[in-house]
């Protein structure tokens, strides 16, 4: 009932006002039955912005951390999230990756629409990275098609650190079913399943006419992060502090 609440009544209608989102393909998504939503993800306000403008509910699976954070700001967060029947995903240790995929078959075998950033994470320069098998393992396995999605504009809103949006336009595509019943019965197969999540990134990417990078952008992220720490620290070897007398 929450979830209503918010799509109708409190979240979309001020939503639609922030960002006025422009929707293309939106006919893509089926009426009934369950499906894959899979997207690019630029800016924390995706969650919500695809949710709002669907006439059909989706529930994402979300990092755990929405669900943990401290303080006044982490008890709101988590509590808006579980309201919103999204699903809390541990995305650490070796297991992660198949409490993801349980809990997304969960929603499918129910019939309903599963959203998922197969990027694993959000991008933070704006670029589309490498996707995770995770979509393609869930695709087979439940049988479903693949609605490529893409978000344009969300990053310039709301840019990763920044708490209140900038008022932007936003626009919102869907792209035609992909169908991967041709692959049946071979989601333990590793090449298989890179070459399905390629072909849906391939889809996003054509909708969202990002830059491409053919790295996980964990990777990338925490290479940049090493690399600046690194020059921060010779930085502050060659030219040291001079102690305040």
């Amino acid at each position: 009932m929450f979830y209503y609440v918010l799509k109708y009544v409190l979240l979309g209608p001020l939503l639609r006002l922030v960002f006025r989102p422009r929707i293309e393909g939106l006919e893509h998504v089926p009426a009934t039955g369950a499906a894959i939503v899979a997207g690019n993800h630029l800016s924390f306000s995706d969650h919500f912005l695809m949710p709002a403008i669907l006439k059909r509910r989706i529930t994402f699976l979300a990092k755990k951390e929405y669900f943990t954070g401290p303080g006044i700001r982490g008890r709101l967060t988590a509590a808006f999230f579980r309201s919103a029947g999204q699903i809390p995903v541990d995305r650490t240790g070796k297991e992660a990756g198949q409490a993801a995929i349980r809990e997304g078959l969960g929603v499918l075998s129910k019939d309903e629409l599963l959203g998922i950033y197969p990027e694993g994470t959000r991008s933070h320069d704006g670029r589309l990275y490498k996707g995770k098998v995770g979509v393609a393992v869930m695709a087979l396995k439940a049988g479903v098609p693949v609605i490529p999605c893409a978000m344009i504009g969300t990053f310039e809103a709301q840019p990763p650190g920044k708490v209140i949006p900038n008022i932007h336009p936003v626009k919102i595509r869907f792209g035609k079913p992909l169908d991967f019943s041709r692959y049946e019965g071979m989601e333990n197969e590793k090449a298989i399943l890179r070459a399905i999540t390629d072909e849906i990134m391939y889809a996003i990417l054509s909708l969202s006419e990002q830059e491409y990078v053919d790295q996980y952008a964990a990777v990338v992220k925490a290479e940049e992060e090493a690399t600046a720490k690194a020059a921060k620290a010779e930085k502050e070897r060659r030219f040291p502090r001079l102690p305040i007398s």
